[in-house]
C-alpha cells in the first residue's frame, strides 16, 4: 500500500533532502504552491493537492488544503470502521504532515508592515493541518521544525516513527501553533489600531520561546530552565565565553547587574550578589570603577556577579580575578582580558548586548502568574526640593547615582553615597529606619567617611526617624518620593538638621 505525506512549509531548510529521503522510501508526496515548486526543483516527485483532491485551489490561495480528503485521510484513526468510510469515499489515508507556517513573526517586525500584508500572512490551512495530524498521533506523524527531519527519515527508512516519538513530535506540534496564535493575538491588536496589550504580548512571548536548561534552579535540587524570546537580544542572548554551566541564580543576578550598570547615569562597573547591589561606581576606566565599586563592601562582593557597561581590558580582568566571583558581563573583552580569566575556569564569563528596555516583568504565584510594567527609566518624575537648602550641584549629581541604585535594590532600601561611588546599601529591611542604620553600619565598616555623603530611599520616610540616622552619619542631600501623611515633619527635621532632600514623586518598591 502507498505511503502518503502532505508538505507544506515556508521555512524550507532541509526540504530538498528531505523530500528525496522520503521519495526513496516510496511515499507520494502531496504539496502545494512554493513547497511543490522548490520540491520539483530538487528533482522530487510531487503531486499536487489539487490533482489529489480534484478541487482547485481558490481565493488566491487562502484555499488549498482545506479540504475533506486531506483531513479525512490524516484523521483516519485506522480502525475498522474508518477504514471502511474512507474506502467508501475514495479516501487514501495519510501517513505524514510536515509543514510550518506563514511567516507572521518576521512580517509584523517590518518598520513599514501595513495591516494588509499582516493579516494574508495568518496561517490557516496549516495550523489546521498540523492540529488534525497532532490529534491523530496515534497514527500520523506531524513535523513542524527542520531539525526534526533527519530524525524522523531515519525511523521511516527502519520501518516506521516509533508511537513515542510521534507523541513528542505531537506536543511540540501543539506547542507551535499556541506560540504562533499568541503572537497573532499580540501584534495584530496594534497594527489595527485598538491598544495594546502588554499582558498579551508577555503571553505570547512565554510560548514562542527557546528554552535552554540550566545547570540548576535557586538551588542544586530544582530544576531551571531559560526561556528565550526568538528575535531577542540582551543576557538572554550572551555568548558565554568559559566556565561552568549557568544557574537560574548566576542569570537572575547578572539580569540584576545588567540592567542596574545599564541603567547609570554615566559608564560604570555593578556588583550584585543574591539579587542586590553590594557596589557601584562610576568611572571611564573600567579596572579603577571595579575597585572603587568593590571597595563598597568588599565582603559582601564575594562570590558575586560584576557587570561593566564598557568593553574592559586585561587591568579590568586582573582587578576581577583577585577575589572569587561567579560571573562577570560585558560588551566586549580585550583578548588579553579573556587570557587571565582563562586562569580561573570555572569563572563564567558572558558577552551581552545593552538589555532590551520596556519587557513587562512576570512572578510566578502559587496557582498563577503577576504581570507588571517594567520600571524603568529617569525622565518623568519630579526633582522638587522641598527644603530650605537646596542641594549643591556635586550633591545633585550624587543624588542621581543614588536614586538609580535604590530602584534596584529590594525594598525597603536606603543608598548612601558620592557622585562617583556606592558606600552604602541597606536592603530588604522590614522598617525603614533600619535599611538605613545598616546603609551607615555598611559605609563605616568599610571604613568610608560620610561627612558630606547624600542618601536615596526607595519610598517615602514614614517617620523621621530614617533622617535622622542618616543625618547623624553625615548625610547632607536625601532624594525620596514623599507621600508620606507626615512628611512635613520629615520635612522639619531636615531643615533642623540642615539637610537638603528632594522629591521625585515616584516610588520604586522592588520585591
Amino acid at each position: 500500500m502507498a505511503r502518503r505525506a502532505v508538505i507544506s512549509v515556508s521555512d524550507k531548510r532541509g526540504l530538498a533532502e528531505l523530500g528525496k529521503r522520503l521519495g526513496a522510501a516510496g511515499f507520494e508526496i502531496l504539496s502545494t504552491g512554493g513547497t511543490a515548486k522548490a520540491l520539483r526543483e530538487a528533482g522530487v516527485a510531487v503531486t499536487d493537492v489539487a490533482a489529489f483532491t480534484g478541487f482547485p485551489e481558490i481565493l488566491d490561495g487562502r484555499v488549498k488544503t482545506l479540504h475533506p480528503k486531506i483531513f479525512a485521510g490524516i484523521l483516519g484513526t485506522g480502525s475498522p470502521d474508518h477504514r471502511r468510510q474512507l474506502e467508501d469515499h475514495g479516501i487514501p489515508e495519510i501517513e505524514l504532515v510536515v509543514v510550518n507556517l506563514y511567516p507572521f513573526r518576521e512580517t509584523v517586525a517590518r518598520e513599514d508592515v501595513t495591516p494588509g500584508e499582516a493579516v494574508e500572512q495568518i496561517d490557516i490551512g496549516g495550523p489546521s493541518l498540523i492540529r488534525a495530524a497532532a490529534k491523530n498521533h496515534a497514527r500520523v506523524t506531524v513535523v513542524v521544525d527542520p531539525a526534526d527531519y533527519g530524525a524522523v527519515a531515519d525511523a521511516l527508512d527502519a520501518g516506521e516513527v516509533p508511537e513515542t516519538v510521534r507523541r513528542e513530535l505531537a506536543i511540540k506540534a501543539f506547542r507551535h501553533t499556541a506560540a504562533y496564535d499568541a503572537v497573532i493575538a499580540s501584534r495584530l491588536p496594534g497594527l489595527l489600531g485598538a491598544e495594546a496589550d502588554p499582558p498579551a504580548e508577555v503571553a505570547a512571548g512565554l510560548l514562542d520561546a527557546e528554552s535552554v536548561t540550566l545547570r540548576y534552579g535557586e538551588n542544586p535540587h530544582q530544576w531551571g530552565l531559560l526561556l528565550r524570546r526568538r528575535g531577542g537580544s540582551g543576557l538572554a542572548r550572551a555568548v558565554q565565553h568559559q566556565g561552568k554551566a549557568l544557574s537560574y541564580n548566576n542569570l537572575g543576578d547578572a539580569t540584576g547587574a545588567w540592567r542596574l550598570v545599564w541603567d547609570l547615569p554615566a559608564p560604570g562597573v555593578a556588583v550584585i550578589k543574591h539579587a542586590n547591589p553590594c557596589g557601584v561606581a562610576l568611572g571611564e576606566v573600567m579596572a579603577e570603577t571595579f575597585r572603587l565599586a568593590r571597595a563598597a563592601d568588599p565582603m559582601s562582593a564575594f562570590g558575586g556577579v560584576v557587570a561593566a557597561s564598557r568593553p574592559v581590558d586585561v587591568a579590568f580582568a586582573e582587578a576581577v580575578v583577585e577575589q572569587f566571583a561567579e560571573v562577570v558581563i560585558a560588551p566586549g573583552y580585550a583578548p588579553e582580558a579573556l587570557e587571565v580569566f582563562a586562569k580561573k575556569k570555572n569563572l563564567r564569563i558572558l558577552e551581552a548586548g545593552p538589555p532590551e528596555g520596556g519587557a513587562p516583568a512576570v512572578k510566578a504565584i502559587d496557582g498563577g502568574w503577576l504581570l507588571q510594567q517594567a520600571d524603568e527609566g529617569w525622565d518623568g518624575e519630579e526633582r522638587r526640593v522641598v527644603t530650605r537648602r537646596e542641594p549643591e550641584p556635586a550633591e545633585m549629581e550624587a543624588l542621581e547615582l543614588a536614586w538609580r541604585v535604590v530602584k534596584h535594590t529590594s525594598s525597603n532600601a536606603i543608598v548612601v553615597g558620592g557622585s562617583r561611588q556606592i558606600l552604602g546599601i541597606g536592603a530588604g529591611q522590614m522598617s525603614r529606619v533600619d535599611a538605613a542604620r545598616i546603609a551607615v553600619e555598611k559605609a563605616r565598616e568599610m571604613g568610608h567617611d560620610l561627612a558630606g555623603a547624600v542618601a536615596a530611599s526607595d519610598a517615602f520616610f514614614p517617620f523621621p526617624d530614617g533622617v535622622e540616622a542618616l543625618a547623624e552619619a553625615g548625610v547632607r542631600a536625601i532624594i525620596q518620593p514623599g507621600g508620606s501623611i507626615r512628611d512635613e515633619k520629615v520635612i522639619d527635621a531636615c531643615d533642623a538638621l540642615g539637610v537638603a532632600m528632594v522629591f521625585t514623586g515616584r516610588r520604586h518598591f522592588r520585591h
